[in-house]
């Protein structure tokens, strides 16, 4: 049955951290309910466990797709079976494919409307794709099922009144594969999505978007790399020419200078590691990744699996968990909106 208040939450990683920041987030649900029908798509024994083991009351019901919430206060849990049991820190290959499978029922049914939004727990890429499964990430993997041809990723951090918004050209690419994937093409298309989710998600009217060189200080007038001139740029007149209100190509090293970062509504970088350690730097822990072109809202935390911290039950049991706070919270926000999915 169809809630447009539900919002589905995917465990990630069964030997990683996920596990006890859902009883942690059950908790909290408990005392102060966030203001949607929360959903865990994972295996139920695993998560008792690891509440218990974590000292917390799992707080957990049987998901029925049939009904409606018979506790706004607890979460329910929409039971997919592992393979093998879960050893905490240490991932199992033979789980991986019980893991993707909880991807894809995820996303299928945040596709066909059955949830509001999905916010995902990290899953770790090595033990997939150990299982022979060619898995590059959440954002690669959902719009493939999707069949959506692009996607952005964008991260969302700082305070509440300025907040930072970090988008990508590219996403998890050898840093030796960028250059040949900047284009014209990518960049346009990139900040034609970040532009009209910014307008439809987040109610930004117009918004403004600083976009970032690929070489140092930009390229340096051609001296230091031709991309800013060849590729960059030209997308970047394309885009404006379609209403589009973006600045650029900026060098990297001060677009994200605060006093500079807060005259724009996001900044776009061209890859993973020239935008991203500016925002976790500003926020770990309590960011939120955001998949910009889906059609369904996407959520989810701004960290790794943590198998250091699943390992051992009493660093687990500490855990912080405010970045999947943000991401439920966020999601819940942006699935209310009317350009909401």
């Amino acid at each position: 049955m169809s809630d447009r208040r539900a919002v589905a939450i995917t465990v990630g990683e069964p030997a990683g951290i996920g596990p006890e920041l859902i009883a942690m987030l059950a908790r909290r649900h408990r005392e102060q309910p966030f203001a949607a029908r929360l959903v865990v798509i994972g295996d139920h024994d695993l998560l008792d466990a690891r509440a218990a083991r974590a000292g917390l009351a799992a707080n957990t019901l049987r998901y029925d797709p049939a009904s409606a919430a018979p506790d706004r206060r607890a979460i329910e849990v929409w039971h997919q079976p592992l393979t093998v049991p879960v050893i905490p820190g240490r991932p199992d290959p033979a789980n991986a494919h019980a893991v993707l499978a909880m991807l894809a029922c995820a996303a299928d049914a945040c596709a066909t409307g059955a949830f509001a939004a999905l916010v995902t727990a990290p899953a770790q890429k090595s033990v997939l794709m150990d299982a022979g499964i060619p898995f590059s990430g959440h954002t690669e993997f959902f719009a493939q099922r999707t069949h959506t041809p692009r996607v952005v990723m964008m991260l969302v951090g700082g305070a509440a009144a300025a907040p930072l918004r970090v988008a990508l050209v590219t996403t998890h690419l050898a840093l030796a594969d960028v250059p040949a994937a900047i284009t014209r093409e990518a960049v346009a298309a990139t900040l034609a999505i970040v532009d009209a989710e910014l307008r439809a998600k987040f109610g930004i009217a117009s918004p403004r978007i600083a976009v970032c060189g690929l070489n140092p200080h930009a390229g340096e007038g051609g001296h230091l790399g031709r991309e800013e001139i060849d590729v960059i740029a030209p997308a970047l007149a394309a885009a404006r020419a379609a209403g589009i209100d973006a600045t650029g190509p900026l060098p990297a090293d001060t677009v994200f200078v605060p006093s500079h970062a807060c005259a724009y509504d996001a900044i776009v970088a061209m890859y993973h590691d020239q935008g991203l350690p500016v925002l976790k730097a500003a926020s770990f822990g309590h960011g939120v990744n955001v998949t910009l072109g889906l059609p369904f809202v996407r959520t989810s935390v701004d960290h790794g699996t943590a198998l250091d911290l699943a390992a051992d039950p009493r660093l687990a049991a500490s855990a912080d968990p405010g970045s999947l706070f943000a991401a439920v919270e966020l999601a819940v926000a942006l699935a209310g909106r009317p350009g909401g999915h």
